[in-house]
């Protein structure tokens, strides 16, 4: 499932590979988080609370020579074609907070449909670990219900047709809106023109979506959760 993380200028790596880059140093004001353990604190949280879905999934990207992570956990329920989704991100130059988010994946594509706020963890000090621990159950309790809106969503989108036209008006407001670059309103183009899986060949609102976030997987780590929940909103919220 690396297709979904792999970044302008980001390298995909396994879950060990991330305790091999360096961890700068702690000072008065700033305790870093380690990027192998902030993966293995999520992974056991998320087992430990999502009991009615089993891990299917796991991939794990950097940027900026490592100093940079976007990850993403998958769980599957029973054989809808979505899974339940856990994002999150790190980074070891202060370029972002740890920040968390929980959604649904496509399976037959790996695209993601991130529904909510995203969770930000705003300091790094003592007791950092307690916190985001806190902050990982806090927003993994709200799984269940951002999951079943997802699920709900896509089979409402599944009903509102599309046209050629109605594709691009809203790829130009997405682009007006700042949401997709110039660079991924082509993909989007061919993905509504040309799906890659047939499975999205049918002229509706769910099947653009999904090409929306199709493009949006060459998103940095930055701003890629806050790309996806915003083009939700504009896309399935506005519907």
């Amino acid at each position: 499932m690396d297709e979904m993380i792999i970044h302008r200028g980001g390298q995909i790596v396994s879950k060990p590979e991330l305790d091999l880059i360096p961890i700068p140093g702690e000072t008065d004001s700033y305790i870093p988080v380690s990027h192998y353990h902030l993966a293995d604190k999520l992974l056991t949280v998320s087992q430990d609370l999502l009991t009615d879905f089993a891990l299917v999934g796991e991939s794990y990207a950097i940027a900026r020579q490592g100093q940079q992570l976007f990850a993403l956990l998958q769980f599957k329920r029973d054989n809808s074609e979505m899974g339940l989704s856990v994002a999150f991100r790190n980074s070891y130059d202060r370029s972002m907070s740890v920040g968390l988010a929980i959604g649904a994946s496509v399976f037959i594509c790996d695209n993601l449909a991130l529904h909510g706020e995203i969770a930000v963890m705003k300091k790094h000090t003592k007791g950092v670990w307690s916190a985001l621990e806190d902050l990982a159950i806090t927003t993994l309790y709200k799984a269940q219900h951002n999951f079943e809106k997802v699920m709900v969503d896509a089979e409402r989108l599944k009903g509102i047709p599309m046209d050629n036209h109605d594709a691009f008006q809203l790829m130009g407001l997405l682009y007006g809106h700042d949401i997709v670059s110039p660079r991924q309103l082509p993909v989007i183009r061919e993905e509504w023109l040309r799906p890659t899986h047939q499975e999205f060949n049918e002229r509706n609102k769910w099947n653009f979506f999904n090409a929306v976030t199709e493009a949006l997987k060459s998103t940095p780590p930055i701003t890629i959760m806050e790309k996806h929940v915003r083009a939700y909103q504009e896309i399935v919220e506005e519907s």
